[in-house]
């Protein structure tokens, strides 16, 4: 443990080369690397994550539970260690310890697994990280949950959702995007089949006139470029935006870049002046947006008035969510119902919608 985390109770997890644990998950045991045994790239970004963690939580005193999968006590060791590297007091509780007896200011009481998390201190856990172990989501638990973190590769640990009251805390945004998207870059395509005609008839829908400057927000590998490209002609422009530069680097390599202008940027903040651009094209962008309101307000903002927006994908979301494990929700921001009012309060008038199983496609105008 690092400077700072104190422990309480039973240890969370025994030292050696490996740690095998016997958890809740289909195949058995899963060996959690040490330290020692991974590579650089992966310690840092085991480093990162734990970093932009401890940057989430409140200050103040804090109790904060680890729970899901086989790795809770690995997670919640690791966090207490970085914590008190960061100079943050930090308890480690187990066993039959009391929470309530250690909770002091400034400091983090951090417990870990189902027991602890089924009995939380008065007033409530402050916070709970929930582990997810498989790539399919347990829709409960995460819904419960105030961060998310995907460990289906216990090396390379990712955030993968953050509750509204925290997400404005720390720049994890950015880092854990990047650590997501990054890896899976070059078998991004090869991945999800050949759709480019599903993104160019999505194009070809939106009317985008001969001239236009048309953008495509979070464009990854660029799979819409060409299609944008062909629609505004050789006198138009094409700007693909993206916040991974794999991404962007397997758009180039492919060719798809060849008339395009890449620019490696964060789309809710869009390095653009006001009304640059004539059209929008964004396919599975709003979905990952921490604040879709704020996110589609921007798109509008560097949009002239009468501008196009492009909301795709080439799956539609019943058999999107069945790939993911869940069940749709009706307050999902790509939900008609939601949509509709999402955009017109962001500057847009949403004029098509359509969501058969083999594509998502909403079409709205900038006011």
């Amino acid at each position: 443990m690092g400077a700072g985390a104190a422990r309480i109770g039973t240890p969370g997890s025994p030292p050696g080369p490996a740690l095998c644990i016997m958890g809740r998950m289909t195949g058995g045991a899963m060996t959690v690397p040490t330290w020692e045994a991974m590579t650089g790239e992966q310690r840092g970004r085991w480093e990162e994550l734990l970093d932009g963690v401890a940057a989430l939580l409140p200050s103040g005193a804090v109790c904060a539970v680890v729970d899901g999968g086989p790795y809770p006590a690995v997670v919640a060791d690791r966090l207490a260690a970085r914590l008190g590297g960061r100079g943050r007091p930090c308890t480690r509780v187990g066993g039959a310890s009391s929470l309530t007896a250690e909770r002091t200011p400034g400091t983090v009481t951090l417990a870990d697994g189902p027991e602890w998390h089924a009995r939380p201190p008065a007033g409530g856990w402050d916070v709970v990280i929930w582990l997810r172990p498989r790539r399919a989501a347990d829709e409960e638990a995460e819904r419960d949950a105030d961060i998310v973190i995907d460990l289906h590769d216990p090396a390379w640990p990712v955030i993968r959702q953050v509750t509204g009251r925290l997400a404005g805390r720390g720049e994890w945004y950015i880092a854990e995007s990047r650590a997501f998207f990054g890896p899976r870059a070059e078998t991004w395509d090869t991945r999800f089949g050949d759709d480019m005609p599903a993104y160019a008839a999505a194009v070809g829908e939106a009317g985008i006139p001969c001239g236009a400057t048309a953008l495509d927000a979070g464009c990854g590998t660029g799979r819409a470029l060409p299609a944008l490209r062909a629609a505004v002609g050789p006198a138009g422009t094409v700007l693909g935006v993206d916040i991974t530069p794999q991404m962007l680097g397997v758009a180039a390599a492919t060719g798809r870049a060849e008339d395009a202008v890449l620019l490696l940027a964060d789309a809710r903040h869009l390095p653009f002046a006001d009304a640059a651009v004539d059209a929008v094209f964004a396919a599975g962008l709003v979905p990952h947006l921490l604040d879709p309101a704020a996110g589609l307000a921007g798109l509008a903002r560097v949009t002239r008035t009468g501008g196009r927006l492009i909301i795709f994908h080439p799956t539609g979301r019943a058999p999107l969510a069945a790939r993911h494990g869940r069940t749709l929700r009706p307050d999902e921001p790509l939900a008609e119902a939601t949509l509709g009012p999402l955009l017109a309060g962001a500057g847009w008038r949403l004029d098509a919608y359509d969501d058969p199983a083999d594509r998502f496609l909403a079409l709205a105008t900038r006011c």
